[in-house]
């Protein structure tokens, strides 16, 4: 899905697949939002809007349903450690 950046609020990326309604957002802690069963219309809505974190917030945030798909790690720590025994 290709991003397109974006820099409102807690926004930092937005993407949408009109064909599976999904909306992706990269947020301003790194983590990546999957919203499922968004419309094409809101999709154009929030990537037109000038206030795009407000818009988010209003009416997709609550609304539908995210899955997370990425996470950053905390600062200093490699997400690797984890599977290989480093501390």
């Amino acid at each position: 899905m290709e991003m397109k950046p974006i820099n409102s609020g807690k926004l930092r990326a937005i993407g949408y697949d009109a064909r599976a309604r999904i909306l992706q957002v990269k947020l301003d802690t790194g983590d990546t939002l999957q919203h499922s069963g968004v419309g094409e219309d809101l999709w154009r809505r929030l990537s037109s809007s000038g206030a795009a974190w407000s818009f988010y917030r209003d009416n997709i945030e609550e609304e539908f349903t995210a899955k997370k798909v990425s996470a950053s790690a905390p600062a200093g720590k490699n997400p690797l450690d984890e599977i290989f025994g480093q501390k």
